[in-house]
């Protein structure tokens, strides 16, 4: 059992967990080390209980009418938490893919440039499909160059839209899409 006298911390960037002493409510509610309820006790026998399993009491929510509080191993406790933030952490974020093709590419490289396309639409990315154009090239119609563009997502077999575009970029033309839900 560890008594601490100032502010336990999980993280420099958590928040500050009060245990045993700092606890400083008259009453609160309290769970034991099995997640059972044993309502709002005052916050000395709940200090004794903690005292007599060796464990520390933690104020779970400090905000609550009354306070929460748990009896349980403070190790036990920043193990727990850590292991929560971690798998926050690991939520996947879309990102933004690209995809370049130029004005003469050919209708296989399409078709494998569109299969890439499509594992990324289904991991929840965007693509921007750019066509890089180089000289001249920039200056013709655009009407053609947003036919070329738009060969690609007729190879892409996943279910998508458009969000932006076809819009003109500094390299050329490109186009953002997103899978559809």
């Amino acid at each position: 059992m560890y008594f601490r006298s100032s502010y336990a911390t999980l993280n420099h960037l958590e928040k500050r967990v009060r245990i045993n002493s700092q606890i400083t409510v008259p009453e609160l509610r309290l769970i034991d080390p099995k997640g059972k309820n044993l309502g709002i006790i005052k916050t000395e026998d709940a200090l004794a209980k903690a005292q007599a399993l060796d464990l520390d009491l933690i104020e779970i929510s400090p905000t609550a009418k009354p306070p929460v509080a748990k009896i349980i191993d403070y190790g036990k406790y920043r193990y727990e938490e850590a292991r929560k933030n971690k798998q926050t952490k690991k939520a996947h974020r879309s990102e933004v893919r690209a995809i370049r093709v130029g004005l003469g590419t050919s209708e296989h490289d399409l078709e494998m440039k569109a299969k890439k396309a499509s594992v990324f639409l289904d991991k929840g990315d965007r693509i921007r499909v750019e066509m890089v154009l180089r000289g001249r090239a920039k200056y013709l119609d655009r009407g053609f160059l947003n036919d070329r563009l738009n060969r690609v997502l007729s190879f892409i077999t996943v279910n998508h839209k458009v969000v932006e575009g076809p819009k003109r970029g500094h390299r050329g033309p490109y186009i953002l899409i997103e899978k559809t839900k």
